[in-house]
């Protein structure tokens, strides 16, 4: 067993204002997506200067923490944040969802292609690759929280979370998360995304692999406990919410190639 490193989730107090590791790692997110994007604007829209690019990196910012938080709110816990609504606004206590900050980047991204002559799908797969940056850093947010901890085990790298009642042993689910959302989905994207693809294949790239890694880690993750397991006890909230993003992605892929070898064949 690996002992649980003690962090304050504090990473700053000055007098009444605390900055929280959480809040940190959506900042580091954010602005390491900003970093990467402006190396490969150039090649994604030559005329667009730096103010541009951070119009887009800021809405679809303001994507994940609205959707973020509004999801995990609508999926996982209303009837607590109808009870006491100014919950909402306590992020750094975490309580974020994935799939709720995709809707949001999702309107957000729409909302700028609009404006700016750029369809949906042509700004979304230049946003996904940018994407695991922000995941990984949220579960190292997760894990410095000691939130999201996964089922009691005797593996060596188990640890012990001082927010668990129980006190058990447990899988640190949060760094397997980080590894596999994080590391490996952007390791994933990045090379898939360097050579050209149709468009729609990164963004179902993404939307696959997303799924399935997070489908996995759910076995060994707990649930939350005011939802507990779903669809005969076995399945997670999180599971449902991936299996479509699974198959939209496998559907996305093979939509792309497949109109890519008609419009070749066309010419």
């Amino acid at each position: 067993m690996l002992p649980y490193p003690q962090i304050d989730p504090v990473a700053l107090a000055l007098g009444p204002l605390k900055i929280h590791w959480y809040g940190l790692m959506y900042l580091i997110g954010i602005g390491g997506a900003w970093w990467l994007a402006s190396r490969r604007v150039n090649a994604f829209a030559p005329s667009w200067n730096k103010e541009k690019l951070s119009d887009l990196v800021f809405w679809v910012a303001m994507g994940v923490i609205l959707g973020g938080r509004l999801g995990y709110v609508l999926f996982y816990d209303l009837a607590a944040y109808i009870a006491e609504p100014v919950r909402m606004l306590r992020i750094w206590e975490g309580g974020m969802s994935f799939h709720g900050g995709l809707i949001g980047v999702m309107l957000a991204t729409w909302w700028f292609g609009k404006r700016n002559n750029k369809s949906f799908f042509e700004l979304m797969d230049f946003i996904a690759p940018l994407v695991p940056i922000g995941l990984g850093a949220g579960r190292i947010g997760n894990f410095i929280n000691a939130e999201l901890w996964g089922k009691a085990t005797d593996v060596p790298w188990a640890m012990v979370f001082p927010t668990d009642p129980e006190q058990l042993a447990r899988h640190p689910s949060q760094l397997y998360q980080f590894a596999l959302e994080g590391v490996a989905l952007f390791t994933i994207l990045w090379f898939y995304s360097r050579k050209p693809r149709p468009t729609m294949a990164v963004s179902g790239m993404f939307a696959m692999c997303y799924g399935i890694f997070r489908f996995i880690v759910e076995f060994v993750r707990v649930p939350d406990a005011q939802l507990g397991y779903l669809a005969g006890g076995w399945l997670t909230m999180g599971q449902v919410l991936c299996v479509p993003m699974i198959l939209g992605g496998l559907g996305l892929i093979a939509y792309a190639y497949k109109r890519q070898a008609a419009q070749e064949a066309v010419q």
